[in-house]
């Protein structure tokens, strides 16, 4: 049988996903104060069959540009609103019954117990469809909506989140499976010798439990993540199950993929335990010239001062004190250092500017776009495929929910007639639609550390 890719939807719980033109295209239903917006989604991705559709967030109004969030909010750029995703999926959960449901959700401004209880609830109320995107936050105005004056340094924030997906997994496990009895003859609600203390003492936290909450149908969420630093990659190699990656060219979604699978494999992990997902934006057309000027339209409509907005969020740095027509420099950033080696890594390539990597930034945050015919477009995501690049893909809309519908009206089928892609969903858990085991709820470590290498 012919190796089949998965599929998943961008969203952001706002006006807009990775393309910034996006609130302003005529075709944007601009109702994402509304579950019905979300519940729509939903169930068109549901109808494509798409293994899941996941949320970013962000717990601040970008305010490093210039110091201000003034500009942010007259453009509506990204994180300009930013309602809670985990309320989203909840309601997403009841309209839907088979697409797996993705969140954001940081270690540095969340504690450890309350993640671990409200995926759990999350889990149990959507039959086993959730998944953590864990994020380690990147930005110093969250620092300052959680009542601190400065952000965790880099790789500190990342040494703090490994010990709490560490005792998150801990409180998920100290329930075993069969320890809920609910015997109403014998009066035996729970078996209290399967119900365990977790004891935790660490370096960042403390925690006694049980979990209040039996184990969940998965046993736990389905762990995502987008690590692009070294250290990122380190985390997303012993943590992930999905991997959500940005980058434009085929040789570094390439050099990622084999990297990041390395790294799996020497924490003891399987190879296709870890599933890599691209990110693209699709322009479909009945023609490749309408597809297009599709994406000329959308382009047209991209504000550069918007982009550079977002990329100073992301990187923690103010972009306004560089000239925009000159080169972007290397410099230190404290955000998401990664996708910045990406930036920088164009920039140098095709001598672009500061406000060139602004527009392309707000074009879709460097995500490439792939144009054409839907037999086209399937003919560019199994090129990436057979490559090695990924073991599927995240499609991020240009408008909604149009973008979306097109692309399981038209791609899907193209793909499924390749066999490439699904036609049915063959189970009922996220787990089941990405070919998982059962989830692990020990912690990986590295091989080296046992003395294998």
């Amino acid at each position: 049988m012919t190796k089949q890719l998965h599929l998943a939807g961008f969203l952001i719980a706002s006006q807009l996903t990775h393309s910034h033109p996006q609130w302003r295209h005529p075709r944007q239903d601009l109702n994402f104060l509304r579950p019905e917006f979300y519940q729509n989604i939903g169930r068109i991705l549901e109808r494509g069959k798409f293994d899941y559709v996941f949320f970013a967030d962000g717990l601040a109004v970008p305010h490093r540009y210039g110091d201000s969030i003034a500009e942010t909010l007259r453009r509506g750029t990204q994180g300009a609103i930013l309602i809670d995703p985990a309320y989203v999926v909840a309601t997403m959960a009841v309209a839907t019954q088979y697409i797996g449901l993705g969140i954001t959700r940081s270690t540095t401004y969340h504690q450890p117990y309350d993640l671990a209880r409200a995926f759990a609830t999350l889990d149990h109320l959507s039959g086993g469809r959730i998944a953590w995107n864990v994020v380690t936050s990147h930005n110093v105005g969250e620092a300052y909506n959680f009542g601190l004056e400065a952000h965790l340094e880099h790789e500190n924030r990342y040494d703090r989140a490994d010990e709490f997906v560490e005792l998150t997994f801990k409180l998920w496990d100290s329930w075993q499976e069969d320890a809920l009895v609910l015997d109403k003859d014998t009066g035996l609600f729970a078996d209290p010798t399967k119900v365990h203390h977790v004891n935790h003492q660490g370096q960042w936290y403390k925690s006694k439990g049980p979990l209040t909450i039996p184990r969940s149908p998965q046993g736990r969420p389905v762990i995502m993540q987008a690590g692009s630093s070294n250290r990122g990659k380190e985390f997303a190699a012993r943590w992930a199950e999905i991997i959500f990656e940005i980058d434009p060219t085929s040789e570094g979604r390439k050099a990622y993929y084999d990297d990041v699978k390395s790294r799996a494999l020497r924490y003891g992990r399987n190879f296709d335990d870890v599933k890599i997902f691209p990110a693209v934006i699709p322009f479909i057309g009945e023609t490749e010239t309408i597809a297009r000027e599709k994406q000329a339209f959308h382009n047209q409509l991209a504000d550069p001062i918007s982009g550079l907005i977002t990329l100073s969020s992301h990187m923690d740095y103010d972009f306004s004190q560089h000239p925009l027509d000159e080169p972007v420099q290397e410099m230190e950033v404290g955000g998401i250092r990664g996708l910045f080696e990406v930036a920088l890594r164009l920039s140098k390539k095709e001598g672009l500017t500061l406000r060139d990597i602004g527009r392309l930034y707000a074009e879709g945050i460097l995500l490439p776009h792939v144009v054409g015919t839907p037999a086209q477009i399937a003919d560019q995501l199994e090129e990436s495929f057979r490559n090695g690049e990924a073991d599927g893909f995240i499609i991020s809309p240009a408008y909604l929910p149009g973008a979306f519908e097109e692309f399981v009206e038209f791609v899907v089928p193209e793909l499924q007639r390749r066999g490439l892609f699904r036609k049915e969903y063959t189970g009922h858990t996220l787990r089941d639609h990405l070919g998982l085991g059962k989830a692990n709820l020990i912690p990986y470590q590295r091989l080296e550390a046992a003395g294998v290498r």
